[in-house]
Formats: structure tokens, C-alpha cells, sequence
């Protein structure tokens, strides 16, 4: 049987933990991951009543977007819903595990959702996610070139957006001299040695440096290996806050916000004024996105769909786009469903359950 580390591992592969911003509180927030795993919940919001539907289920984890711990606890005694869930989760033998802004990052999490329902074209993202790649640079002998490249590539290494095994070699001479305890792969101790090396240059994801160095060090030939780890200032141009794509065809305004409401399947929506203007260009936010409101603009925008907007804040729109508040629930709604596809993909013999708990606290009347 799977333990929850197991499920882990799927999504930290998924989504990896770089991708979280600074203030979240992001993976196993209640449990032990070395429990094995009855079966895993989905859920956007872990609340009561999803806590209730796990049970049923015989499913001892929950993987919810929403951090139920978002700020730190100081005492638990069941005051709030918060500290309920958590009481009643580890009553119940429970693990919770959030991802929230992994997925808010992520080339194909929320963001690319909502661009796909509104159907926009070479959508890209709105404000990429500073740093986050390295480059390593190793010397091997040039027989030994291509098996290390290929161990590299298959660890995740030469990723570049829509690109994949990427590299850059350069020939050269490599010069070594073992000592007495040396054993080295090329001459004898003691032998001054000029090797034809071939120097390794290949980009990755932060997050992927412990496995690389030790995908390296399992597959270089040399007793000991000469490698370089370098930060870059390089922004990750697909990973970060947002999408901005383009309709098929302009709409006009009230078209716009009709067609808004359809395929976000919503009953309300909240705008700014109507300029009188053809909406091409569109800017999507998933959550709470009012500070992404200047980057839609400098991107020339002319609508930009988010949430949890402020009355003050409409006036940012500046006369210059059509903001669209849709709502919290409503911009994230599908989520679930994405980290419910993805699982059961990877684990299709494993008990992945959609939670059918509606959690939206906002209601219309």
C-alpha cells in the first residue's frame, strides 16, 4: 500500500515547493507522512464538513488547495473552524496536505485553467516567478559525454520552457595527479594525467539540485567530480502569477461579461465602468489578484479577470481596461478537478476521491 509520502512525492514532482510564494503555508500541514494511505480526498477548502465526507470515504489524507493553517497557531482549543478541523483531523487519524500557490505558479495550475475555459490564444504568464533556476557545470571525459547528459536530462536537467534536454558542451584538455590513495579512473597514482574532457553546461530548477549532484556523482566515471552550482538572476518565464492571451475574436463589453459569467459558471460579476471598447487582450488572476492590476495594464490589457477586488480598487481600472471580480470560488472552482486528473493519472490503481463538499462561503441571493 502507498504511504502519504508517496502521494507527496507525485505532487512535489508536480508542483514543486519552489514554486510556492514566500508567505504561504504550503505541504503537509497535519499528520505523518509516514502513514500508509487508505485513500486520498480533493478538495478545494478543508473544512467540517469535507473532514466528515474523508471519513465516509475511508480516505485518511486531504489534499485541499486552501491552507487550512495559513498563520501560525498559538493554542488549540476549538474556538474557530480552523482549530476544529485540525483537532477533528488528528482525532480522526487525518493528514491535510495544501497546495494553494504551487498551483497558483505552475505553467498548467490555475491560471492556465481559466485561460482554457475563456479559450485565449498564446496565452503567457502575467508576472513570471523571479530566480529559481541554477546552472551546473561539470567536466567528463568525452567517451563518457552523452551517458551523463542523458542521466541529467532524464533527472529533469535542460528544461527551458517549452524545450527539454538542453545543454551546451565545450572540448578542452582536463589535467589531474592522484596521490598514493588515489583510484583513478584514467592512468595510475602519482601519473600527472591530460584527459580530452567535454565541459557540461546545463540550467534546472532549483529544486531539483539535490537529485541532480547525486545523479551526477552516480554517473561520472572519476573518483572524484569537478562540478560548479551557480544562482541565476533569470526569471522562470513560465511559472509565475497569471496569464494574459488573446480572444479569437474582439468582443464587445456586455458580450464579454456574458460570456464571463458562462464559462466561469457564475451568476454575478462585478466590474468597473464599461469604456465602449472591444475587449482582444485579457489578463486572468485566479484569487485575489488586485495587485497584478498594474501589470495587466503595462501589458495593455483590456480586461483583466480576478477576485476579491475592493470598492477603491475599480478605480485602478484608470479608464484604461475593464476590470472583472468573479469571485474567490469562482476563479478557482476548477482546481480540484486538475489535482484529481493528475493523481489519478499517476496512481490509476490508487483510491483518488473528488469531493463532492460544496465549500464556496459566499452566496448570492
Amino acid at each position: 500500500m502507498a504511504t502519504i509520502k508517496n502521494i507527496i512525492d507525485h505532487l512535489d514532482q508536480w508542483a514543486p515547493p519552489s514554486y510556492a510564494e514566500d508567505f504561504d503555508n504550503v505541504g503537509l500541514l497535519v499528520g505523518k507522512a509516514t502513514n500508509e494511505c487508505t485513500g486520498a480526498l480533493v478538495c478545494l477548502d478543508c473544512i467540517e464538513e469535507v473532514l466528515d465526507e474523508a471519513i465516509r470515504s475511508n480516505c485518511n489524507l486531504i489534499i485541499c488547495f486552501h491552507p487550512i493553517i495559513f498563520s501560525g497557531l498559538k493554542k488549540i482549543t476549538g474556538k474557530d473552524y480552523v482549530e476544529r478541523v485540525v483537532i477533528k483531523a488528528i482525532r480522526n487519524d487525518i493528514s491535510i496536505f495544501a497546495i494553494h500557490t504551487r498551483l497558483d505558479n505552475h505553467p498548467e495550475g490555475v491560471n492556465k485553467i481559466l485561460t482554457n475555459r475563456l479559450g485565449l490564444k498564446n496565452s503567457k504568464v502575467l508576472i513570471p516567478k523571479p530566480s529559481g533556476l541554477k546552472k551546473l557545470v561539470t567536466y567528463v571525459p568525452k567517451e563518457d559525454c552523452n551517458k551523463i547528459l542523458d542521466a541529467l536530462h532524464q533527472a529533469g536537467a535542460g528544461a527551458i520552457g517549452n524545450y527539454s534536454e538542453c545543454s551546451f558542451t565545450l572540448e578542452g584538455k582536463g589535467q589531474f595527479k592522484g596521490n598514493e590513495a588515489s583510484k583513478p579512473h584514467l592512468g595510475e597514482p602519482l601519473e600527472k594525467m591530460q584527459v580530452n574532457e567535454v565541459q557540461i553546461q546545463v540550467v534546472f530548477e532549483s529544486y531539483l539540485s539535490h537529485s541532480l549532484e547525486k545523479t551526477l556523482i552516480q554517473n561520472h566515471p572519476y573518483e572524484n567530480v569537478a562540478y560548479e552550482i551557480f544562482s541565476l538572476d533569470n526569471t522562470l518565464t513560465n511559472v509565475g502569477m497569471g496569464r494574459i492571451g488573446t480572444l479569437e475574436q474582439p468582443m464587445v463589453e456586455t458580450d464579454f461579461l456574458a460570456f464571463v459569467k458562462k464559462e466561469l459558471n457564475t451568476t454575478c460579476v462585478r466590474h468597473s465602468p464599461l469604456l465602449g471598447t472591444k475587449i482582444k487582450t485579457v489578463a486572468v488572476l485566479g484569487g485575489s489578484g488586485s495587485f497584478a492590476i498594474p501589470h495587466a495594464q503595462q501589458q495593455k490589457a483590456d480586461a483583466f479577470i480576478t477576485a476579491d477586488l475592493k470598492y477603491h480598487q475599480f478605480y485602478q481600472a484608470e479608464k484604461k481596461l475593464l476590470l472583472v471580480d468573479v469571485g474567490h470560488y469562482e476563479s478557482e472552482q476548477f482546481t480540484k478537478n486538475l489535482i484529481f486528473d493528475y493523481l489519478t493519472k499517476k496512481m490509476p490503481n490508487f483510491a483518488i476521491v473528488l469531493s463532492r463538499t460544496k465549500t464556496n462561503p459566499v452566496n448570492y441571493f
